[in-house]
């Protein structure tokens, strides 16, 4: 299969929650671990290398930090699907004191179908997350989205 323009994913959620509450949640690791990974190694800073890690699946994944503007722009790299791909983050302050987010999974590899699979499931996935960050800042609900998409014996 071929693309005149690679694939790419995106999800988007506004939280009801002030940009800077908003932006904390995704770069502390002791926030993000409520509703995303299970842990995470240390804060998110421009030019750091973390781990994130999801423990109920066994994965971990390295993450380079490329870009961090505080309250608005997220921008890291990420070998989630084998090859590097970027994630980019976008903070948005509405005029009612909420939060507009933005994600961008790009640069998916491989042939048609690898590359469309990646980026739909990398969408799937944010979704989640932002649907879950949505429920734990503004109502301090876990839940558990990202951890119960896979449950253990289900084939």
């Amino acid at each position: 299969m071929q693309f005149n323009n690679a694939p790419v994913a995106k999800a988007e959620m506004q939280i009801r929650k002030p940009v800077a509450e908003v932006f904390a949640a995704f770069i502390d690791p002791n926030i993000t671990s409520k509703f995303w990974f299970t842990k995470g190694s240390a804060r998110l800073e421009a030019g750091n290398h973390v781990q994130w890690d999801w423990e109920m699946y066994s994965f971990s994944v390295q993450v380079h930090v490329k870009e961090l503007e505080q309250n608005k722009r997220i921008l890291v790299e990420w070998s989630a699907y084998e090859v590097p791909t970027t994630i980019e983050w976008i903070f948005k302050e509405l005029p009612d004191n909420t939060t507009f987010v933005s994600i961008t999974n790009s640069g998916f590899k491989g042939d048609g179908d690898t590359a469309i699979k990646q980026a739909t499931d990398s969408t799937e996935g944010f979704a989640f997350v932002l649907a879950g960050a949505k429920a734990f800042l503004e109502h301090n609900i876990e839940l558990n989205l990202v951890r119960d998409r896979f449950p253990q014996g289900l084939h």
